[in-house]
């Protein structure tokens, strides 16, 4: 496929990076849905529980991903004990 020039850097597939752009958008301003109130001041306390709660949903968005994906019975099982400690801990952050 012939690269296509503009000034001295090829573009690249635009259909492409529009498509990972939007993504990008979408998810700044779900991450902005969830931020306070722009007047608003968080204490320390307050950033770092949320910062432990954003670490354990995605812990357990890849563990789902894996959980998934595993055939070995005690893979299994180990993916959702995982699971299961997880969901204890974002119950109790929460």
């Amino acid at each position: 496929m012939p690269l296509i020039y503009r000034g001295s850097s090829p573009i690249y597939n635009r259909s492409v990076a529009r498509g990972w752009e939007s993504k990008a958008v979408e998810q700044q301003l779900e991450a902005r849905e969830a931020e306070p109130a722009s007047g608003s001041v968080l204490s320390p306390e307050e950033i770092s529980r949320r910062k432990r709660r954003e670490t354990l949903r995605l812990a357990r968005r890849q563990v789902l991903q894996q959980l998934e994906l595993a055939r070995h019975p005690r893979h299994r099982q180990m993916l959702e004990s995982a699971l299961a400690d997880l969901d204890s801990q974002l119950a109790r952050e929460t």
